[in-house]
């Protein structure tokens, strides 16, 4: 690796190449002592998500059976928002199953100003539990991102989902730009960023790589990093082609997995959707790539995940221990008179350089 290793954190391109290109073992050897000198070992952070609002999304995203523009095929039917009370049973029961991070998601193109209150309140009930916040909502403007990170939101999640060149194959209803100035909002308004990718769309290799690359290319590469693999759905444009021309081998999205750790040593590595489908040993391949947070439970929004029971027995053979909640302290700065929080949201592991 020593021949194309880039000077300081830059990375280019080529040898994000190159290192798609290693020998899997080799990779994967890499990949694991990266993630060891950022993080414990053999801990993982598990989260649980939850749909706050299912269905009728204005957006046209050709994976997504949430979409409006898909129902007629997909036969998926809108729900309202949850109750408070409903999303906090469940926010207690993912806590009392071990995850740490409770995940919110909504199917707006962006929230409207009637759902702040109601936002606002979610998030204080729920880091009042002791659980970390994150929520997806779509685009946010400045003082929308403002908001949520004055009432303690941990992370917010907005996917770029693929590569620039691709992305016009996934949606038409967005540009890249408005993913990318939403993930900017987020950021300045100091909230933990959670961005990443669906592999398995039909996209390159190049495109993933290209996807990686922007990670990279951020002012601060996202804390949290979601790694899913498209679960096709039929009537779904992106999932009928799919279901049609074969889906990505599972070694491909491992070696993905294992590029993203390396190229963004400190950052949370998810895996989402797709994990239901491996076996054993395929999620074990995908935590020695350097994966080291996954969803519980057995629904992520629309799609089936790996059952409680199932991941309970598979971390106890292989070692893994579950991170503890650490969500920011609410802090009032005597001088403004505003709440502030922590930046980092969990201590950090010894040896690790951000802790000097």
């Amino acid at each position: 690796m020593r021949d194309f290793m880039p000077n300081g954190n830059t990375h280019t391109k080529e040898y994000i190449t190159k290192l798609f290109e290693l020998p899997l073992m080799d990779l994967l050897m890499q990949a694991q002592s990266v993630h060891r000198q950022h993080f414990n070992a053999n801990e993982v952070q598990i989260s649980t998500l939850l749909s706050i609002k299912t269905g009728n999304c204005p957006e046209d995203c050709g994976y997504c059976s949430q979409s409006g523009h898909h129902r007629d095929k997909t036969g998926l039917e809108a729900e309202k928002r949850l109750e408070i009370q409903k999303v906090l049973t469940a926010a207690r029961r993912a806590k009392a199953s071990g995850s740490s991070r409770f995940c919110m998601g909504a199917a707006w193109k962006h929230p409207s100003a009637k759902d702040m209150p109601y936002l606002v309140e979610l998030i204080g009930e729920v880091k009042a539990l002791g659980l970390e916040t994150c929520m997806t909502l779509g685009m946010l403007k400045p003082e929308q991102a403002q908001t949520l990170a004055d009432a303690g939101l941990d992370y917010y999640n907005h996917n770029l989902d693929t590569s620039r060149n691709y992305y016009s194959q996934v949606t038409s209803t967005r540009s890249y730009d408005d993913r990318l100035e939403t993930l900017a909002h987020v950021r300045n308004a100091g909230i933990n960023v959670c961005s990443g990718s669906i592999v398995g769309m039909g996209e390159s290799r190049d495109d993933r790589i290209d996807w990686i690359y922007e990670l990279t290319q951020m002012p601060v590469p996202p804390q949290s990093i979601p790694v899913n693999l498209l679960v096709p759905i039929k009537g779904t444009p992106l999932g009928d082609k799919v279901l049609a021309e074969g889906r990505l081998s599972v070694i491909e999205w491992i070696r993905t997995i294992a590029v993203t750790r390396i190229c963004c040593p400190t950052s949370y590595v998810r895996l989402s959707a797709g994990r239901e489908s491996l076996t054993d040993g395929e999620q074990a391949l995908a935590f020695m790539a350097g994966a080291n947070s996954f969803f519980y439970g057995d629904k992520l929004l629309t799609t089936g995940n790996q059952s409680q029971a199932n991941d309970d027995r598979l971390m106890a053979e292989l070692g893994l221990t579950a991170e503890k909640a650490a969500p920011k302290p609410k802090i009032i700065n005597a001088m403004t008179g505003k709440a502030e929080f922590d930046e980092l949201p969990h201590e950090l592991p010894e040896g690790c350089p951000l802790s000097a």
